[in-house]
């Protein structure tokens, strides 16, 4: 896995709110982690998440699966993360983003922020890394460039493509980038980035392990989350410990 990223790239992130980065992985680790990616799905699919069948999400694996938890916790992943954040970093979850074969049907414009319960915090950043290839007819990603400044929405609908420009009708007339993924290849984006992925129209199922990070000075403000909801977090508790581990110490 590569070791950081250029000054270029932590500039562009800035500017952008999101980030390529080729290469994460390289062709041994990609087979692998495809592997077990492959195995935890057919095991665990039935406890997606997601319900409306635009794409199966299974979080937190890194608890459940060795070979997962060896990919979400990779210290230098972690320190890529931070070198583009710009500072400490906790782990909030991992995901794993499934769109099966011909699923013909897109995850709508959304920022991923305005759904956790997160208060006390700077700009939060997942790591988006393609287990496959994952060309725009795959269901790749698409950004609004410089939207990680748009802050005070409340949660949009994943099912409605005209949910987050209602809320902001200035967002429809940002220039969009669509960003294709060769496997091993990983995206890093801001927390209020906005952002969709396209429709699968593939044979080959659309594989994708999703590592969040958070400031580490983030603390719980009392919402409901599937991830804190069993912890017995009081409002104002910060998320750290075993539970929320540093992102590469």
């Amino acid at each position: 896995m590569r070791e950081l990223v250029s000054d270029e790239q932590v500039a562009a992130y800035r500017e952008h709110g999101f980030v390529r980065v080729q290469g994460v992985l390289d062709r041994d680790q990609v087979e692998h982690f495809r592997g077990s990616a492959e195995a935890f799905l057919k095991a665990h699919r039935a406890e997606s998440l997601e319900t409306q069948g635009t794409f199966s999400q299974l979080v937190n694996v890194w608890q459940r699966d060795d070979d997962l938890r060896a990919l979400t916790l990779d210290t230098r992943l972690g320190r890529i993360a931070e070198q583009l954040a710009g500072f400490p970093l906790r782990l909030w979850h991992d995901q794993m983003l499934v769109k099966e074969p011909h699923n013909n049907v897109a995850t709508e414009f959304h920022q991923d922020r305005p759904y956790w319960p997160h208060a006390g915090d700077r700009l939060p950043l997942s790591a988006w890394i393609a287990l496959v290839d994952v060309p725009p007819e795959r269901g790749c990603m698409t950004f609004l460039p410089g939207t990680q400044d748009r802050t005070g929405l409340q949660p949009q609908d994943l099912h409605h493509e005209e949910d987050l420009f209602e809320m902001d009708p200035s967002l429809r007339w940002i220039p969009r980038v669509t960003v294709p993924l060769r496997a091993g290849d990983c995206t890093f984006h801001s927390g209020y980035t906005g952002h969709m992925a396209l429709p699968n129209r593939t044979d080959l199922a659309r594989l994708a392990h999703v590592v969040i990070y958070i400031d580490a000075a983030t603390t719980y403000n009392g919402a409901p989350h599937v991830v804190t909801d069993p912890l017995g977090l009081a409002v104002g508790d910060r998320l750290d410990g075993d539970t929320f581990p540093r992102a590469w110490a």
